[in-house]
């Protein structure tokens, strides 16, 4: 069944919770957004040129890193919302590694960018921001002592916006895309 009503009066429950709590409250808004990370990076997923990039030597293709990342998400959603799931330091070091291995291809950064260049470019930049937005809910909800949540999570949920941001920029650079800076005027 894809409802039950339970609902209704503005009140969801959480992982082996079986207190009901409100969904505009921050644990609600910090899984609801998180939530819409991990969907967008469907949409992302599933705009990947079908040659699909492999990510800078590593043996992935940009699909399957995407893959991955949404299934970490779901580990950061089961933490928040109180589950005995936990992402591990290793989560945090492999993404590391594909940053700088990412960062390594590509002109040093020395400003601002203008988002766009690609489609793809544009999805990853979009979803980088998505990303930055999840990650203020979750440390929002941590530093309130709403939720418990580990610190390789909350550093899993910093690198990744810096990870979306290098995926954004490779996207470019393998395009051929110049990227653009801001003008400030």
């Amino acid at each position: 069944m894809l409802y039950t009503g339970k609902g209704d009066n503005g009140t969801t429950s959480t992982f082996g919770c079986n207190q009901r709590i409100s969904k505009s409250g921050a644990i609600a808004e910090a899984l609801g957004t998180l939530d819409e990370v991990n969907s967008f990076l469907g949409i992302v997923k599933v705009n990947v040129n079908a040659g699909d990039m492999t990510v800078s030597g590593e043996a992935s293709t940009l699909s399957q890193l995407i893959n991955d990342v949404q299934q970490n998400l779901f580990t950061v959603q089961a933490e928040v919302a109180g589950a005995d799931k936990h992402i591990g330091h290793e989560k945090v070091s492999e993404t590391e590694k594909i940053i700088n291995a990412i960062e390594k291809e590509l002109p040093p950064i020395k400003t601002f960018f203008v988002s766009g260049g690609t489609e793809l470019a544009a999805l990853l930049d979009f979803a980088r921001t998505l990303s930055r937005r999840a990650e203020r809910r979750v440390v929002g909800v941590a530093e309130e002592g709403i939720a418990t949540v580990g610190k390789d999570t909350l550093a899993y949920l910093n690198r990744l916006s810096s990870l979306l941001y290098a995926l954004a920029r490779h996207a470019n650079h393998k395009s051929g895309i110049t990227e653009e800076s801001p003008k400030y005027r």
